[in-house]
């Protein structure tokens, strides 16, 4: 697979042509959205005039709209860039990992897929996601995309209220063995916060989570928390080696990783609370730390064929 020093000269060496083309459009759509926001807000001020801020409850529905309407206003007008931007930019960066990698700017992982990991236990009121890929590396079948899943709640007043359970970039990968019980990793946030102690015991509370298995490995003990209805498999399939490989995938995505075991796959969700394949409006395309978010992105999630030897085929499945 390619390095990530390699696709960065691909992205300014092959496509530079094109992200020049691509800079005059975001320029041009920078100054469109920055005169239609400031006449749009200019608006929403005369109406906060007119009706006087003592109406409390019809000023947050005013201010509700103003986010609301803003929001897709703002979809719309950068609608076409963004999709020449993922047609002309990303889905080449794809291909230059991989020809047989298939690229589609407007499907995700299936919301059974994302429930079948159990990573997130709540239930998901709605869902949605962008920018999939799919395919095999090194003979290892994957599939990643952007994901947004959200559960429903009513405030006080009986209004629904949205809660995002995850946003970030989900992976689904074979492991070439069939697991018999189930392994969940999770972010060990009980043990930083509370410390060893008390943390361990919050974690052995969990009841929305199966038995909880203590690693011998205090790095890994110290970053994640491990949950399995089968301790000896967990144990099995968390080799020193694989800890080690997980530790260091989860320092280099610098954002909060949850791990499933299921089935015959594994699956990765990476916290990072933003779309990662959207095209910057408000910064140039052709600065170096812009280009790097998009060719470390795709680098970090194709590279967990590599980075866990699952091309290795280490377990025989059964």
């Amino acid at each position: 697979m390619k390095s990530v020093s390699a696709l960065t000269d691909f992205y300014y060496k092959n496509l530079f042509p094109t992200l020049e083309k691509l800079e005059i459009q975001r320029r041009n759509l920078r100054y469109r959205i920055v005169l239609i926001g400031l006449f749009y807000t200019l608006i929403f001020i005369l109406i906060f005039t007119a009706i006087g801020i003592s109406q409390s409850d019809f000023f947050v529905i005013i201010l509700f709209a103003y986010f609301g309407l803003g929001g897709f206003l703002y979809k719309f007008l950068t609608k076409d860039y963004t999709d020449e931007f993922k047609n002309k930019i990303i889905e080449p960066l794809v291909k230059a990992i991989d020809e047989k990698l298939q690229y589609a700017s407007a499907m995700h992982v299936s919301q059974r897929t994302f429930e079948r990991s159990e990573l997130f236990t709540a239930t998901v009121d709605r869902f949605s996601g962008n920018d999939h890929v799919h395919g095999l590396i090194e003979g290892t079948k994957i599939e990643f995309s952007d994901l947004h899943a959200e559960q429903k709640h009513k405030n006080s007043k009986g209004k629904d209220n949205w809660s995002t359970l995850f946003k970030g970039l989900f992976i689904v990968a074979d492991f070439n063995k069939n697991f018999m019980g189930k392994t969940i990793i999770l972010p060990d946030s009980a043990q930083k916060t509370f410390g060893d102690l008390i943390g361990g015991w919050l974690q052995s509370k969990n009841m929305g989570r199966d038995e909880l298995v203590k690693m011998d490995d205090i790095a890994f003990e110290r970053e994640f928390v491990v949950y399995s209805t089968d301790q000896i498999e967990a144990r099995y399939i968390l080799s020193h080696a694989l800890m080690q490989r997980l530790l260091t995938f989860k320092n280099k995505s610098k954002h909060p990783v949850y791990i499933s075991f299921i089935g015959e796959s594994i699956h990765m969700a990476i916290y990072y609370n933003k779309d990662l394949f959207e095209p910057s409006i408000f910064h140039s395309l052709l600065e170096y730390k812009v280009a790097m978010e998009y060719v470390s992105t795709l680098h970090l999630a194709i590279g967990i064929v590599d980075e866990l030897k699952l091309n290795q085929k280490l377990w025989s499945k059964r």
